[in-house]
């Protein structure tokens, strides 16, 4: 019987546009957090639908507790609450046989992305392991892969899932929307988003012997280019963390699960010296 974790953000909804759209406060982030919800179930229905044995959600958006209990699929256990030492990946571990990944984004600085950030929006332009960009499906893919879990599904705006498939060419992308600016998208309704959610998850629950963990080789030297001079001071509390720049840290390590807390503990050290909206 296979167990699935699913990891599911806001910026990669369909429907989802506008920063307005995924931030707390605003009046539209009811509506998001239903669309939200909504998505993250077709996920867990499709997982069941292939006999999934366990379906674990983590609420992966801002502040982490936008799904509402009541509104999700009841056969799934739900991780939510903040602060996450695993972010993104609270909850996961070895016991899973396979990662979902719903409702994501593309990297910082990608051209007609939707809401593009790495992490934490407000803080982080860049974010590069041995010199290339990575995107969140990347870096949490890769934490998985040190527990030799393949990520099968992602979904998202074009550009994310391309990117995506890009450095996961094994895996099963689905496009809900289209990106044309930043804050501009041209999306399938949100019915056809979760029918197209629920056949591609049955789909890989099905397969999950034919995707392979994402396993880069070691080292891994990570950066980070962070929004102001201060952020990158506080970053450098975090230990081994280096100044390869007025705004620019870095981190070496041969164990990527090292790597992927650091880049954490950077987003939350950095977070109180940066410009307002979190990300993730």
């Amino acid at each position: 019987m296979t167990k699935v974790f699913v990891s599911v953000d806001m910026e990669g909804i369909a429907g989802i546009a506008h920063l307005q759209q995924v931030m707390r406060g605003s009046g539209d982030f009811a509506a998001s957090r239903a669309l939200m919800a909504e998505e993250a179930n077709a996920a867990v229905a499709g997982a069941f639908d292939a006999d999934a044995s366990l379906v674990v959600v983590n609420d992966s958006h801002g502040d982490m507790y936008n799904l509402e209990s009541e509104r999700m699929d009841p056969r799934a256990e739900l991780v939510i609450g903040s602060p996450k030492p695993l972010s993104m990946m609270q909850g996961f571990g070895p016991e899973f046989d396979v990662a979902l990944f719903i409702g994501y984004h593309a990297p910082a600085g990608t051209e007609a992305a939707v809401l593009d950030h790495t992490y934490s929006g407000r803080l982080l332009a860049s974010v590069r392991v041995n010199g290339e960009a990575w995107s969140e499906s990347d870096l949490n893919a890769a934490y998985a892969g040190t527990y030799r879990v393949p990520v099968a599904l992602v979904t998202g705006d074009d550009k994310a899932c391309a990117q995506a498939a890009e450095r996961l060419p094994w895996i099963r992308t689905v496009v809900v929307k289209e990106g044309i600016g930043r804050n501009v998208t041209r999306s399938v309704h949100p019915s056809v988003a979760r029918e197209r959610i629920r056949e591609a998850a049955w789909g890989v629950v099905r397969d999950v012997r034919s995707f392979r963990p994402f396993t880069p080789e070691p080292p891994y030297a990570l950066e980070a280019d962070v929004a102001t001079t201060s952020a990158a001071d506080l970053c450098l509390l975090a230990p081994g963390t280096e100044r390869l720049g007025p705004r620019t840290v870095g981190f070496q390590t041969a164990d990527f699960r090292e790597a992927f807390r650091c880049l954490l503990g950077w987003t939350y050290l950095g977070a109180s010296e940066a410009p307002r909206y979190a990300g993730t």
